[in-house]
């Protein structure tokens, strides 16, 4: 028989809980973040969304929320969001003819327009292909927005905006960085399809 170890799961329940409180002393960046996200919509531009693994697969779930829906109730058109870890092909090709460190910002450079949005999502804000994508978006007048961990490390110089979970523990972290990409493209919908 399998004994629970209750004790281990309210010890990580309520260290859970201590990184989601946090998010509330955010509420400034959220909202900014909200506010850009739409700008960038209206004026018919794109967003870009890039992470590495386990933030990878977080910027591709945030950008199907965008490309077919988040809300079951909401019925509307598509938003354009494009994650940067497009496929095994290009990826792999990237890393075969150059190197790790150009493989978002090689993409961005073919497919990102001054205007677009660039959400780089990262749990140490020290992931040298990210902070190359930023370096690329900066020039080409892409805006970013960057959703950190820890302190922010070195990406959170090249961002418009930061939105910043404290703490070390990258589950936790990658847990919370899901909720704030959820609440804040929960507000987008709401506001861009709200009925009349």
């Amino acid at each position: 028989m399998i004994k629970s170890k209750k004790k281990d799961l309210n010890t990580e329940l309520e260290e859970a809980i201590s990184y989601f409180s946090n998010i509330s002393k955010l509420e400034k960046e959220v909202f900014l973040a909200k506010k850009l996200i739409i700008e960038t919509f209206k004026k018919k531009k794109k967003i870009l969304i890039c992470g590495n693994g386990g933030s990878a697969a977080q910027a591709q779930h945030l950008a199907a929320e965008f490309l077919i829906r988040l809300n079951s109730t909401v019925n509307r058109k598509p938003l354009p969001v494009i994650p940067l870890a497009i496929d095994s092909s290009t990826m792999t090709a990237c890393l075969n003819d150059y190197s790790s460190e150009i493989i978002f910002s090689r993409i961005l450079d073919g497919i990102g327009q001054a205007g677009d949005l660039l959400i780089a999502i990262s749990t140490s804000g020290n992931s040298k292909n990210i902070i190359s994508a930023i370096k690329k978006a900066n020039d080409k007048k892409i805006n970013v927005l960057s959703i950190l961990g820890n302190t922010g490390g070195k990406q959170k110089k090249y961002s418009n905006i930061n939105i910043i979970i404290p703490g070390n523990n990258t589950a936790r972290i990658q847990e919370a960085q899901l909720f704030v990409g959820h609440f804040i493209f929960n507000q987008v919908e709401k506001e861009m399809f709200k009925k009349n």
